[in-house]
């Protein structure tokens, strides 16, 4: 989400006449975009843009702001730590940037707006993205189950959706520029709802846009998962068989004071109907370890959740604390440092286990990859993702090019990455 309003942000610039700078070093306008929903990331923020500070004493650089959640929970420690900042704002102000931008230039001071409309959707604002094949589409924007532990729905307001015409017409006017894949977005993306749309029909809609390949949607909440929603997965063709559903715990008792509004029996059937309908989907997640008052006990129904989901891959955290939770309100967090990480290290290597079965199983298939990009490592060999969002590693035959849509026979696993050999010349994305 933070890409797409980083491209969102470089649209309203864009149309008030400002042109992007090639590098750093030639910025005039400095924007860092941020996300406060780890302690880990405002302190990351704060190291990342002292290290600017030379360019704006050099001169060269005019304007330097923070944007995002950031402003939004913590300005006072911005202020204090980046006094040279001119720019702070907030999820729900970026179409007011260019005004600030050009006050800051006349007067040299810093300008502020972290107003939570609980409305704003930024309907009428095309993005700027500069992927040409894979894009993203923000649906909805904030969040209304204030998990205990989370501070989304206090940075970024309640939840709302975007009207399902402009939803359209974003779509539309990325496949005109040659994107074949896009991915729809929402804090809570499964409560979707608008003028008797909901996330389901959606879909359906979207997929008709001709020219569309391969369309996905992220974050699921578990219990907004929806006997349709799983229908249309099943059923329509353009729907990637990939789906993100965190868990956060396996234990019932941490899952309630989580705020999370499923158990784990819950939470596994929804897995299981979804394996059904769906056979070859792969399904990531969410982990939370070392959240207040979790036991050894806890712990394990949570080592022992994974082994029965048989996750793809997972985002693996330990608990942060953050000011205005009601876990940081009611809780308090007497999980000591080693045994965190300590977890931590169990789910990481469990899970390292059960992506290498997962990808394992692909051995020998032949399997559709939109290719993206040359791999990092070897400039022979391209990389690509599958509909089911695995990577895939691939030598590099002649006309190929990012973008394309190819076969490749996939001959081994490595850790989360899969290695094939291309069978076909591939497609272009139209």
């Amino acid at each position: 989400m933070n890409v797409y309003d980083s491209d969102l942000v470089a649209g309203i610039l864009s149309g008030s006449g400002y042109v992007k700078a090639s590098s750093m070093e030639d910025a005039e306008i400095v924007l860092l975009n941020t996300c406060a929903i780890r302690e880990k990331a405002v302190e990351r923020v704060i190291n990342k843009f002292s290290q600017y500070a030379y360019m704006k004493k050099a001169g060269r650089m005019k304007i330097a702001g923070i944007l995002g959640c950031i402003p939004q929970h913590s300005p006072e420690r911005l202020k204090k730590e980046l006094p040279f900042l001119d720019i702070l704002a907030g999820p729900d102000s970026y179409h007011k940037l260019p005004e600030m931008i050009e006050a800051s230039l006349k007067d040299k001071k810093l300008h502020e707006n972290t107003e939570l409309t609980h409305t704003q959707n930024y309907e009428e604002v095309l993005p700027f993205p500069e992927n040409s094949f894979s894009s993203f589409v923000t649906i909805m924007r904030g969040c209304n189950n204030f998990c205990s532990y989370c501070v989304v729905p206090y940075v970024r307001g309640r939840e709302r959706s975007r009207s399902t015409g402009s939803v359209l017409k974003e779509v539309r006017s990325l496949v005109q520029r040659n994107v074949t894949e896009i991915t729809l977005l929402g804090q809570n993306v499964n409560s979707y709802y608008s003028n008797g749309t909901d996330l389901a029909a959606l879909l359906n809609i979207i997929s008709g846009v001709e020219g569309l390949k391969r369309l996905r949607f992220a974050t699921s909440h578990p219990k907004d998962i929806s006997d349709e929603l799983i229908h249309i997965m099943a059923n329509n063709p353009k729907i990637c068989n990939h789906l993100h559903l965190p868990f956060q715990s396996g234990s019932d008792a941490i899952l309630k004071r989580m705020n999370r509004g499923y158990t784990r029996e819950e939470y596994l059937s929804k897995i299981e109907r979804i394996r059904k309908a769906v056979p070859q989907i792969a399904v990531t997640t969410d982990v939370i370890v070392g959240f207040p008052g979790e036991s050894c006990e806890d712990f394990e129904y949570t080592l022992d959740l994974m082994r029965k989901a048989q996750f793809d891959n997972a985002f693996m955290f330990i608990y942060s604390e953050r000011n205005g939770t009601e876990a940081k309100k009611n809780f308090v967090d007497d999980i000591p440092r080693k045994v965190k990480t300590d977890r931590l290290k169990k789910v990481s290597e469990l899970q390292k286990k059960l992506s290498l079965e997962q990808m394992s199983h692909e051995t020998g298939r032949i399997r559709e990859v939109l290719t993206e990009s040359v791999s990092k490592k070897r400039k022979d060999e391209l990389m690509g993702r599958t509909e089911q969002n695995r990577t895939v590693i691939f030598k590099k035959i002649e006309g190929t090019k990012p973008g394309d849509y190819i076969n490749v026979r996939i001959d081994r696993a490595e850790g989360i990455s899969l290695f094939g050999e291309q069978v076909d010349k591939g497609v272009g994305g139209k």
